[in-house]
């Protein structure tokens, strides 16, 4: 049956965290038009700096499924953790896959970097994925005009992490703000 297939499929995903042999092999998930790619120094980069934060899901015979990879950054109540990049292969698509792989960045920056909230950037015109994040708990907090190459604006989405008790972190501003306004570390 279905279900049956459904649950094999399940429990054949893996996991784990990014390696550089990684690097070669999800050039078939980045061919989506919604992912960005990036070139190999920045990966490389992630992968050293914040190797806690990069995991990939493999599916039966080794495919990458999907990938998730993200930072820890900011000071004071701004310290948290960013999800750089999470995309799933069309095929592997609607298994909440993202979910669980979100769910990950989530407990490490609440957990293991004690970080306040965690942050991601979503093409304003993206509804589906702004849908996704809303579900998994996250809220629009801000614009960001001309976010991206071509004039796209971006949102900011936020979800509070446990050490912020008084969800100070996610009170959305009123107004959108340009790039160069944004805090970099």
């Amino acid at each position: 049956s279905s279900f049956e297939g459904d649950l094999r499929k399940e429990e054949m995903t893996t996991i784990r965290r990014f390696s550089c042999n990684d690097l070669l092999r999800f050039t078939s998930v980045n061919l989506d038009h919604l992912t960005e790619t990036f070139n190999m120094s920045f990966y490389m980069t992630y992968l050293a700096r914040w190797p806690d934060y990069f995991h990939v899901a493999e599916g039966p015979g080794n495919r990458v499924m999907g990938y998730i990879m993200g930072k820890v950054e900011g000071q004071g109540e701004s310290w948290h953790g960013h999800v750089t990049a999470v995309t799933v292969s069309p095929e592997y698509r609607r298994q909440q896959l993202a979910k669980k792989l979100m769910n990950l960045l989530e407990d490490i920056s609440d957990k293991i970097d004690k970080a306040y909230f965690v942050d991601l950037f979503v093409r304003a015109s993206n509804t589906p994925a702004i849908k996704m994040y809303e579900k998994l708990g996250y809220i629009i907090y801000r614009r960001v005009l001309r976010y991206y190459s071509g004039e796209e604006d971006g949102l900011d989405m936020r979800k509070a992490l446990s050490r912020d008790v008084e969800k100070k972190s996610v009170i959305p501003l009123k107004r959108p703000i340009t790039p160069d306004e944004l805090e970099y570390d």
